[in-house]
């Protein structure tokens, strides 16, 4: 009897040492840390919370403010392609004078994020729209106007915080040189278009996306590109041939509120597919003339001429006929002249295809071969990502 009351004393202080050694090494992994990194005021978001949380939220500022603004978009699993159902989103943003105004009906445990803020949740699709009014930014203060979101997903024991600001604030280019683009939970610019002298703004929620301690995805498959979610950057690739052919136009930065799409081919090119990729997305381009614009960036170091490769890509033009999509080449992917490296293209990779609207990344293919069943991806890819454009011109092809 006394042996086996030792025996299991003894194996109950293993069984301590070895929990007490797997909490040493969770917190050595920052598997112990807050998801997000913490989120100061983020925690009144559960103040004053509806028994009901519908996938719309219209607050004061749609009713009284001065300049309504319409926020609409889906909320994304990590994997940017995903709908995410259930997720609470809560927003609070300063008023026209750049105040966060309190009425009586504010709880007083809430005032500092007055009484413009609201909450939704997405829906089974993952949609979600805020209806309320643009922020100014603060008196006397070179901090551009902004809107503060908190996100609690249902698996996530804690909320996260995201800010968004809007691209036309001349504020903001002061505030991107001083704090960096964070781009947390998807870009942090808001593209505001007009509709019926409303200020629309499509923004879609990708979860975890640049948020610290987030569970991360542990898999080995090839990563090349920025990720969906983020703002594809502007970069200043040389145009050997079709649109803007002799310069060094910037794609999103001439046609960045249309649709666009990137084929990057680096140093494992086969120009036997390369060719049949674009005729591919040639087609898709004439089908798709009122607002898509596609663009190739070879991206290939090996042996760099910037003269052969010109004739290279002149001599592909030609031979397919080329007339909508642009030809365009780099000297390499980590080119800073060109500012190609801040694409993360990976140049061991074969191909790497960026979809973006509104100069937002919306999909992204990695080593896809040129069969049917590929371009029938890119083009459904097309099609759902398309999004209203209402108010947009037809893109100019030079």
């Amino acid at each position: 009897m006394k042996k086996l009351i030792i025996c299991k004393f003894i194996y109950l202080c293993l069984v301590l040492i070895a929990c007490n050694a797997q909490i040493k090494e969770q917190t050595k992994t920052g598997n112990d840390k807050i998801i997000g990194g913490g989120c100061e005021g983020c925690e009144l978001m559960y103040i004053g919370t509806p028994e009901k949380i519908t996938a719309e939220s219209t607050s004061d500022g749609w009713r009284d403010g001065t300049q309504k603004l319409m926020i609409t978009g889906k909320v994304f699993q990590r994997d940017g392609r995903t709908p995410a159902p259930d997720v609470i989103v809560y927003y609070w943003h300063t008023d026209e004078k750049g105040l966060y105004s309190s009425k009586k009906t504010t709880p007083a445990a809430a005032r500092e994020h007055g009484h413009l803020r609201g909450w939704v949740k997405s829906d089974d699709n993952g949609n979600y729209t805020i209806k309320t009014s643009r922020p100014a930014n603060y008196p006397d203060e070179e901090m551009a106007a902004h809107i503060h979101l908190s996100i609690k997903e249902p698996a996530i024991k804690n909320e996260y915080f995201a800010d968004l600001y809007f691209d036309d604030d001349p504020l903001y280019l002061g505030h991107k040189k001083k704090y960096g683009q964070l781009d947390r939970a998807g870009t942090e610019i808001l593209r505001p278009l007009i509709k019926d002298n409303i200020q629309i703004a499509e923004h879609d929620i990708i979860l975890g996306l640049n948020i610290p301690h987030y569970p991360t995805d542990t898999s080995t498959r090839i990563r090349s590109g920025l990720q969906i979610g983020e703002d594809q950057p502007s970069f200043l690739p040389i145009h050997a041939y079709g649109p803007d052919k002799g310069t060094q136009t910037c794609p999103v930065c001439k046609y960045g509120r249309y649709h666009g799409i990137i084929y990057f081919a680096g140093a494992n090119t086969d120009w036997n597919k390369v060719k049949q990729w674009l005729q591919f997305l040639e087609a898709e381009s004439l089908k798709r003339t009122q607002y898509l614009k596609v663009y190739f960036v070879y991206g290939n170091s090996n042996n760099y001429s910037k003269e052969e490769r010109q004739r290279l890509l002149e001599k592909t033009g030609d031979e397919l006929s080329i007339k909508n999509t642009a030809l365009t080449f780099v000297p390499s992917f980590s080119d800073k002249a060109t500012e190609a490296y801040l694409n993360k293209i990976n140049p061991e990779a074969e191909n790497t295809f960026i979809i973006y609207k509104h100069r937002v990344i919306v999909e992204k293919f990695i080593n896809l071969q040129p069969v049917r069943d590929n371009f029938n991806r890119i083009s459904s890819a097309l099609d759902h990502t398309r999004g209203n454009y209402f108010q947009l011109p037809a893109p100019a092809h030079q």
